[in-house]
């Protein structure tokens, strides 16, 4: 009558399953531990040879290279750690930063896949175009695309740019007074939108006072915004997780948005073409844009890109386009502004070749070597593009003697390579006569890439210089730039390099 009673038949029935449920799940847990382990351990063993800064077992360096200082640590990490340092991301994913010439050069000039993570958030907006695209489907699309960008296509987009431009110019010399700054940095994107949408399509609306075109534009700056903090939420990683949520959900809808204009200007086209007479196609292509490059575009076996493809390339010059050269010029004016003996030579140098109210032309451009310097050196110390970044497909051997085994991620930081004490000399100091032609012949030939190298160069690097040589002629034609000191500039990376509290300077009319 004392002793407990024995377990029903339903109580035995339930716990087997359960107990082997439980013992089960402990088994994976412990075997994905045991591979988390071993992943950490063999990534340690092959960063042994490279030394860096204090890493957390758990969070890795984040506490050393948290975002809104990142740029400003690189340039003390740089000279404390030669030619490269590891940068743990959590437990178990390193990235190996690399900013050395040499490095560089041997990184860029393999064939080494890109990173898919930040590519594989970009593609539900853009598609699989040379941002993304490997291998064979990429080298046909590169040769496809080359033509687009050749000086005499080019040309007639200096009339297109003269014109967004002075569009700008015109806003700003209204908004300007001497009591207050303006901030020039969603103006220039704005403009810069304005301009590649025109030379993609031939549009003609005006990104800067068409209310379609904003609405565009609020789309993808919306769009980037939404990429860039899904890149810095490691929870939102998980395509799953990340579907149900609420920005997830946002990205999608405003993916749709997004390529319903590009999709609708293409199914144009073609009907159009289909109904143009051959004289009337001839006529067309005397100015042609760069959807009517990519429609004729064939390759050797005479076939061209399919809708889907023409549409990926044409968002992937819009996004790759608009946002790096805004980034650019609103850099390079900052750089005029807080130089004022180098933003006159330049003007002097503007005004011996073009007066108030002229037009610039494609013959202007030579003419401008000082101020061509100038750009430079601004690319140089705000490099658009902070990072490009690969994972080894084969083992690989830097010039000291150290390696890495297939399946590292190597980061080739161009801030941390253009601010390399080792590599440039008062590297904080804006000074154009590194770019002259006695010392560009000195320098490595891998100590600048704003516009990366090797064989997955920026194929739209003469189309970003030509836009920022007409933008600075004609912003000094108007304007003298003056710094805002209670609003310094904060630079801090972003899907390209941009200033946390934008960039504000005074413009005084120049006449």
């Amino acid at each position: 009558m004392g002793s407990d009673a024995a377990p029903s038949w339903l109580e035995t029935h339930w716990a087997r399953p359960l107990h082997l449920a439980l013992t089960f799940t402990l088994a994976l847990l412990l075997l994905q531990a045991v591979k988390l382990y071993l992943r950490r351990q063999g990534l340690l063993r092959a960063l042994r040879l490279f030394p860096g800064p204090p890493t957390h077992w758990l969070y890795g360096s984040q506490k050393e290279l948290y975002l809104e200082k990142e740029l400003q640590q690189f340039d003390v990490l740089v000279e404390k750690y030669p030619c490269a340092f590891p940068h743990w991301v959590g437990a178990f994913q390193v990235l190996l930063n690399i900013y050395d010439p040499e490095y560089a050069k041997i990184l860029l000039n393999r064939r080494d896949p890109k990173i898919q993570l930040g590519h594989k958030f970009i593609v539900p907006w853009v598609g699989r175009g040379l941002l993304s695209l490997e291998g064979k489907k990429w080298y046909q699309h590169r040769h496809l695309l080359t033509p687009a960008f050749h000086f005499s296509i080019l040309k007639p987009y200096i009339h297109v740019m003269n014109d967004c431009v002075c569009r700008m110019l015109d806003t700003w010399e209204k908004l300007c007074t001497q009591d207050s700054s303006v901030e020039i940095c969603e103006p220039i994107r704005l403009m810069t939108l304005d301009s590649i949408m025109k030379c993609a399509f031939s549009v003609q609306t005006s990104s800067q006072t068409e209310s379609f075109s904003t609405n565009y534009f609020s789309t993808v700056t919306k769009l980037s915004e939404l990429i860039f903090y899904r890149l810095h939420s490691y929870l939102h990683h998980n395509d799953l997780i990340y579907r149900w949520s609420s920005q997830g959900q946002e990205f999608q809808a405003l993916c749709q948005i997004a390529r319903q204009h590009p999709a609708k200007i293409i199914q144009e086209r073609r009907e159009a073409l289909k109904n143009e007479s051959e004289q009337d196609k001839i006529q067309k292509k005397k100015s042609p844009d760069f959807l009517d490059i990519v429609l004729c575009a064939k390759s050797e076996n005479g076939e061209g890109l399919s809708d889907e493809e023409l549409e990926a390339e044409l968002n992937t010059f819009v996004f790759g386009g608009f946002d790096t050269i805004a980034s650019g010029l609103s850099w390079l004016f900052y750089c005029m502004a807080v130089n004022p003996e180098h933003q006159h030579q330049c003007r002097e140098e503007i005004r011996g070749i073009l007066k108030p109210g002229d037009t610039i032309t494609w013959d202007h451009l030579d003419q401008m070597p000082y101020s061509t310097m100038c750009i430079k050196e601004a690319l140089r110390l705000y490099p658009p593009g902070i990072t490009i970044a690969r994972e080894l497909s084969k083992p690989i051997t830097f010039p000291d003697g150290r390696s890495l085994p297939t399946g590292m991620i190597v980061v080739l930081n161009i801030w941390a390579l253009h601010h390399n004490p080792a590599v440039w000399e008062n590297p904080q100091v804006f000074d154009p006569q590194r770019f002259s032609q006695e010392n560009s012949m000195k320098r490595h030939s891998y100590a600048f890439l704003p516009f990366s190298a090797g064989p997955r160069n920026c194929i739209g690097q003469q189309f970003s210089m030509l836009e920022l040589k007409v933008g600075l002629a004609l912003m000094l034609l108007r304007f003298e730039l003056l710094p805002d000191p209670k609003k310094p500039p904060i630079p801090m990376p972003h899907l390209v390099l941009r200033s946390k509290n934008g960039i504000h300077l005074y413009l005084k009319p120049f006449y």
